[in-house]
């Protein structure tokens, strides 16, 4: 993949910032899977172009 066609990494200063949209609990970082992780809600909520999608209605539900 191409430096133009990579993903582009959310802003790490809006990260520390965002927290989940259910339970206000705090969101870890996935780097792999471009995801926004909410452990107590079990969300993964997607990071498309860079930017977070912090709609419950687009989050993968997780097994965990």
């Amino acid at each position: 993949m191409s430096k133009s066609q990579a993903p582009r990494e959310p802003d790490p200063k809006m990260l520390e910032l965002l927290v989940c949209p259910l339970t206000h609990g705090p969101l870890v970082y996935d780097r792999d899977a471009c995801e926004l992780v909410s452990k107590k809600a079990k969300l993964a909520f997607p990071i498309r172009e860079g930017v977070p999608i912090m709609l419950v209605d687009d989050a993968r539900k997780l097994d965990k």
